[in-house]
């Protein structure tokens, strides 16, 4: 049964919708059967097409995402029943693929949910580079073009065109099992997995170059994809801590800019524009990481406590920098990092002062990691700044505006810079 024939306009803009919305279920629901997740995605779009061609003359279905899905998989179906290792295939499976072929809708919605998953962990695979995870996630899972890629991470289409290729490729020839894995193999891909998805939300909250200071799109597709993992995975604590971290972090973001879409840093930002319900939803998904978790939090259960710190005071001032330095302190010794030695130095000087807090940041300046890291000498300038110390510290503004591809924090930190005036 479909609904009422729709204008060719408005029938071309429910598919590319529910596409979008519906087209990582589909690429999962079809590499079950063809096992590459390339192919996969070829049938996917084959299944789009059909929908551009049909929906306009015969209506919109009823259920458009399991209309798409049954295009898909029974176009899955004829292509592994024609290639020429049919026979041998069908021996290894055991089974006539025709009894594959799904109903209108699916008959068990947690299969697909499974599916998902193994897809989740098959883009993430650590066989892949940092740069390809990114990119096929945002493809595969969070529905973008190769032209969205682009734009958001400011590199050619041909590069993320490149990367999305090969990484397929790589899947393919590796032979890389479509499934979730268990044991030693699940903890050692998820952190991948968990990964890739803060990587995707941090370059929308706070991009690394170009024009703008955020990007909206990033940050929700990350909060869509984590909240998809913690529904799919409900015990794993490291998971709801991600979620919560996303939520929480997100919960900021109509504070974080001003009128022109200038910078706005924590201290300074009106908190009652914060997000009261995203606020809400990240207390939830810290108390289920905190009730799944056996032992010692892990880095994103504790990234989200410090996050709850933050969204539990009514102003900076009132912060428990003093709960959020040992936060940092833990997560140090759970996983080392001179970022989180540098956010650690940033708790320390609201909770003891700027001196110790300066000591440490100093400890840090020859850290391979951040030697172009431009937060390096914006923490630095403000902790010599707060200490009267104004000519090292514009220096050091100066020096951090240097280092920032991004414009927006470039103007920022000259503007610390000029307020300092020519001090001592």
């Amino acid at each position: 049964m479909t609904t009422s024939q729709p204008s060719r306009t408005d029938a071309r803009s429910s598919v590319e919708t529910v596409f979008r919305m519906e087209s990582p279920r589909i690429i999962a629901g079809v590499t079950r059967v063809v096992r590459d997740v390339g192919i996969a995605e070829e049938l996917a779009q084959d299944a789009l097409v059909a929908a551009l061609e049909q929906w306009p003359r015969d209506g919109v279905p009823d259920n458009p995402g399991a209309w798409l899905m049954a295009i898909a998989r029974r176009r899955a179906v004829d292509l592994v029943r024609r290639r020429e290792n049919y026979a041998r295939k069908l021996a290894e499976i055991g089974r006539d693929l025709s009894e594959t072929v799904p109903p209108e809708e699916p008959s068990d919605p947690e299969d697909i949910d499974d599916d998902l998953l193994r897809l989740v962990f098959t883009t993430c695979h650590p066989v892949l580079s940092a740069e390809a995870r990114t990119a096929l996630t945002l493809r595969l899972l969070g529905g973008l073009s190769t032209p969205e890629i682009a734009r958001a991470f400011l590199v050619p289409e041909a590069t993320v065109a490149q990367r999305i290729v090969r990484a397929k490729r790589t899947l393919a020839t590796k032979n890389i099992a479509f499934e979730v894995p268990y044991g030693p193999d699940r903890e050692a891909r998820l952190g991948s997995v968990l990964d890739v998805i803060y990587l995707i939300f941090n370059e929308g909250y706070a991009a690394t170059a170009g024009d703008d200071w955020l990007r909206p799109s990033l940050c929700e597709d990350a909060l869509r994809l984590a909240r998809l993992l913690a529904a799919l995975m409900p015990k794993e604590p490291e998971v709801h801590g991600l979620a919560a971290l996303l939520e929480f972090q997100a919960s900021r973001t109509a504070a974080r800019t001003g009128p022109r879409g200038e910078p706005v840093l924590l201290k300074d930002q009106n908190r009652s524009r914060w997000n009261r319900m995203l606020i809400a939803r990240g207390i939830k998904a810290l108390a289920r990481a905190e009730t799944t978790t056996a032992g010692a939090p892990g880095p994103y259960v504790l990234q989200a406590t410090i996050a709850a710190c933050h969204a539990h005071a009514y102003s900076y001032d009132e912060t428990d920098w003093q709960a959020i330095a040992t936060l940092y302190a833990l997560l140090a010794a759970r996983a080392p990092s001179p970022v989180v030695e540098l956010n650690r130095a940033v708790a320390v000087s609201m909770a003891e002062g700027p001196g110790p807090a300066l000591e440490i940041v100093d400890a840090l300046a020859d850290e391979p990691a951040l030697l172009d890291y431009h937060l390096l000498p914006s923490v630095r300038g403000d902790l010599l700044a707060r200490l009267g110390r104004t000519t090292e510290a514009r220096a050091e503004f100066e020096r951090a505006a240097a280092l920032t591809r991004n414009e927006r924090e470039r103007e920022l930190l000259l503007d610390r810079a000029t307020s300092l005036g020519g001090g001592s």
